[in-house]
This record gives C-alpha cells, structure tokens and sequence, in this order.
C-alpha cells in the first residue's frame, strides 16, 4: 500500500502519535504556522532541489501530472502527500487519483486541482480559502477579489521553453494563508 492517499479521506493519523487527531487537527491546534509544500507537473522527474526545498513541510500537495508514482513515494518520505491526477496521469496507478479534492486544515479550506480551467466541471463542493493548481508551468500568485487565494507552483519536473522550475510553499498562520514560489537551481 503506497504511503501517499488516493482516497478522500480527511487526513492521514499524525506521526507524532496524538490518537484520534488527524494532521488537519494538530496543524489547527498549533500555535506556529503550518508549512505546506505546492509541488506539479513533475513528469517522471524529482529533483533533489525540489525535495530540499520542500524538506520540512507539514503536508505536501501534488496538483498532478506526477508521471511516475515513485515520486508521490518519495514526497511520502518526507511528508503526508495529497495528489490530483494530471492530464498526463493516464498509468493504471493514476487512475485512483482524484481530478480534485477538498482539503482541510482546521478551519481553512484548499482546493486542489490540476489545471485551474477545469474549475467549473471540478467545483470546490463548499467555500475555499486556497485553491491550488498547476498545468500551465508558470509559477504564480493571485489573491483574487473574492479573498480566495489562488497559487501555482509552477513545474518541478524537465523545462519548458524558458519558465523557471519551482515548488511552492503554502503558509497557514493566524493571520491567514500566505505563498511564496522557490526557483529551483535546475
């Protein structure tokens, strides 16, 4: 059984061993802020940049086009992993991936999906605070009008064209959700 989560479940149990408190409950009742890494369209590659960059994290999100599922193992080693099938996830063990999920973390709400242009035929089934995407490679930041923050990773997988390879971090503290994009080195 692989260490990452195909299924809509809540959370996996926290390896700080706190019985009946999923990693949603201990990331709400910490005072700190929760660190959540944004990885997409890795396409068969993982870079070890990627994976220092996202050491640390609290949870890591694939917003899909993961391409081989020893990546979701390898993020799994750092972090619980939450993924989205991508447009090139067709590999049978793709097919357990949602298209999108809803995640929750306390009392904030994430959307996850791969390509924010299918947003309509995958809606977010109640409010969101966050909504993560990836497909277009472009890293990028967006608060919109309605309060919802909206980041994209950009690609940690091979280059494309001349966009930059980047993760993203997601940071959920009291004052609310805040991103930052990290260039990789590649």
């Amino acid at each position: 059984m692989p260490r990452w989560r195909a299924s809509g479940a809540r959370g996996p149990r926290s390896r700080r061993g706190v019985a009946g408190c999923s990693r949603a409950c201990l990331v709400a009742a910490e005072p700190r802020t929760a660190r959540i890494g944004l990885i997409a369209d890795t396409h068969g590659l993982l870079r070890d940049e990627a994976l220092a960059a996202l050491r640390g994290s609290d949870r890591i999100l694939h917003a899909g086009d993961i391409g081989d599922p020893r990546i979701l193992d390898a993020l799994a080693a750092i972090a619980p992993v939450d993924a989205v099938r991508g447009n090139n996830d067709t590999a049978p063990w793709a097919q357990r991936l949602p298209e999108a999920r809803q995640l929750e973390f306390g009392a904030l709400t994430i959307h996850l999906l791969h390509d924010i242009k299918t947003l309509a035929a995958h809606p977010p089934p109640g409010p969101v605070q966050v909504i993560v995407a990836g497909h277009s490679h472009r890293p990028r930041i967006e608060r919109r009008e309605d309060g919802v923050l909206h980041v994209n990773p950009g690609s940690a997988g091979p280059r494309r064209f001349s966009l930059p390879v980047s993760v993203a971090i997601l940071h959920l503290g009291a004052s609310g959700p805040t991103a930052s994009i990290v260039e990789l080195g590649a």
